[in-house]
């Protein structure tokens, strides 16, 4: 039998880490090993995630048991809040010693935070293929010294590399400008790592477009590799916990997300939803994501009050939002963070933060809700990963953001969508009120219109033919 061809994916956050790239880079890994490769992840020490950034320990389970994972040491000083570990000089001058940290950092690579991990890459990397022989690297940014490293490896041993831009490096996606001079560090590494990869992949056409204006000479090994939304995952009950690595679930419609709670709406009063056995409870609208700067929950939670001062959607009604407050997944702080404060400040008017949803629950908890919520502060250049799950549910889908945005183009079509195409107060509220009357009327065939709009996001379909044209590359 011949040997597998071996790859080394080079993923940064790879389970137990909780960000929202996990779930593309653990569909990844497992997708290479079903198309006959010998993986090898090359991630971070677990303590990375436990300590610092929050964990979310049940995606370790669902690591195909086929893929080897070689974890590195990763160190981080710069969020090390341990002041008893600090050095002296830290300790005396905080501010004087993070600009020397940062400048040096900067010196070693141009991404800080993560610069140091390229030595540690590099030298893992060479390690690894010194003792089985690699055929290919696949990074996934960021941290973009993924890449970097893929590129040193490249150049010292010949063994091609694709790199995934989950995220840009040079673009900024939310404000659309460049972050970078075409002189600045980052812009010749990038000038770089375009010129020598095999291929690239982009998360949406926007962003392929806005690189290949930039690299037209490397434009024609672009790939468009979407994001979508995981079936073994998307379920709520016994169902729910399929074996690790089932990269070939049927697509077809069974059990999604949602089933129960969102058809009989029309008998039981304007401002209840049946769920039963007789029993009712207030119209549930919901959010699951990472509430950070960039998500405009402050506006999210004007808009809500707005309609509910209008009469737009039930006095009653509840907003259940479920995620971390942060990146970091640190007690929120009011009194600091804006975000924090407005959530947290309209527990009266039935906003209801319920935190941490492991992704083994995301199904039980877009079962929970009537109509689900995707705020975005954001361009043409953003396409939330919450958008194909959200789909895949079947359920009305109220986006509050403009109407030009990644986002937009993924739901063009979708049947139960209330877009506020603003983020003013009452845009919102008119897009609530929308929403409301979608969840309250929805009939089974409008459901299963919507259903069958989802099934075209499945991971398999946005990522397969991209990982099973990873062979075309070995020659």
């Amino acid at each position: 039998m011949p040997q597998r061809p071996h790859v080394a994916y080079i993923a940064w956050g790879f389970p137990p880490s909780r960000s929202g790239g996990t779930y593309r880079q653990l569909a990844t890994a497992n997708a290479l090993a079903a198309e006959g490769w010998s993986v090898t992840v090359v991630t971070v020490d677990r303590r990375a995630f436990t300590e610092i950034t929050g964990a979310d320990l049940s995606l370790e389970e669902r690591v195909d048991p086929r893929v080897k994972v070689l974890r590195t040491r990763f160190d981080w000083p710069l969020r090390n809040s341990d002041r008893s570990t600090w050095p002296l000089a830290r300790r005396i001058r905080p501010g004087l010693w993070r600009k020397a940290r940062v400048a040096y950092e900067k010196a070693v690579f141009p991404e800080v935070g993560y610069s140091e991990w390229l030595r540690t890459l590099r030298a893992a990397l060479t390690d690894l293929h010194r003792r089985r022989p690699l055929d290919l690297v696949l990074a996934t940014g960021n941290p973009h010294v993924a890449f970097a490293a893929a590129h040193r490896l490249h150049r010292a041993t010949g063994v091609p590399y694709v790199i995934d831009y989950r995220d840009a490096w040079l673009l900024d996606v939310f404000s659309g400008r460049q972050l970078y001079p075409d002189r600045s560090r980052p812009a010749r590494w990038e000038r770089r790592l375009m010129g020598a990869a095999a291929q690239a992949w982009f998360i949406n056409q926007d962003i392929l477009d806005w690189h290949a204006d930039r690299y037209p000479h490397a434009a024609d090994r672009f790939r468009l590799v979407p994001n979508g939304w995981d079936p073994e995952l998307a379920r709520c009950g016994p169902g729910a916990a399929t074996q690790a690595g089932a990269a070939a679930v049927d697509d077809a419609v069974a059990a999604p997300a949602g089933d129960a709670g969102a058809l009989a709406v029309g008998d039981v009063g304007a401002g209840a939803v049946a769920v039963g056995d007789g029993a009712t409870r207030p119209l549930t609208f919901g959010y699951l994501g990472t509430m950070s700067g960039n998500a405009p929950m402050p506006e999210v939670v004007a808009g809500w009050r707005t309609a509910k001062a209008k009469g737009l959607i039930p006095s009653d009604a509840v907003l259940k939002l479920g995620g971390y407050l942060g990146y970091f997944g640190a007690k929120p702080d009011p009194a600091r963070d804006p975000v924090a404060a407005a959530i947290l400040g309209a527990a009266a008017d039935g906003v209801d933060f319920v935190g941490r949803v492991d992704k083994t629950a995301v199904g039980c908890f877009y079962d929970s809700l009537d109509a689900l919520v995707l705020p975005i502060r954001a361009g043409r250049y953003v396409t939330s990963g919450k958008v194909y799950e959200y789909a895949a549910t079947g359920k009305p889908i109220i986006s509050l953001h403009a109407s030009e945005t990644g986002s937009s183009r993924v739901l063009a079509g979708y049947p139960l969508w209330a877009l506020s195409g603003a983020l003013d107060a009452d845009a919102i509220a008119a897009a609530f009120g929308r929403g409301a009357d979608l969840a309250r009327s929805l009939t089974p065939s409008q459901r299963a219109a919507a259903l069958a709009f989802g099934q075209r996001f499945t991971r398999q379909r946005q990522l397969g033919p991209a990982v099973a044209g990873l062979k075309d590359l070995l020659g």
